[in-house]
């Protein structure tokens, strides 16, 4: 093992492990924008393009290294898949479901402000 260290060198730094705060079927808000989902996914980190990423304005664009959510989503006007980091989430208070038509092919009941997800998705 030692000789695995060595390898990399003094120099190589891992990034900071940090683990997610939410968890399938939570429902959450967007801080900065307001709309509210579902969680269906995680990514420990950023895993969507390149592309995608720089598309984000420089003065708002997230650490890459942090957990990522792939949320069925609504605002007032539509329903929507979103990716967002974990700095931009909070927990949704507002004990409403979420209005999306895609959360009853993998949720269930809803209470207290978290979906069940349904047996066939589990893991």
């Amino acid at each position: 093992m030692n000789d695995m260290i060595q390898i990399f060198g003094p120099d190589v730094t891992a990034p900071p492990i940090v683990h997610a705060r939410f968890s399938l079927g939570d429902v959450v808000q967007h801080r900065l924008f307001g709309f509210r989902g579902v969680v269906f996914d995680i990514d420990p980190v950023f895993a969507n393009t390149e592309e995608w990423y720089q598309a984000i304005p420089e003065e708002v664009r997230p650490d890459k290294h942090q957990p990522f959510y792939h949320l069925l989503a609504e605002n007032g006007e539509s329903s929507y898949v979103a990716y967002v980091s974990q700095q931009n989430l909070v927990a949704d208070d507002s004990e409403e479901p979420v209005d999306h038509p895609a959360i009853s092919g993998m949720f269930g009941t809803y209470a207290n402000g978290k979906y069940q997800l349904r047996p066939l998705h589990r893991h």
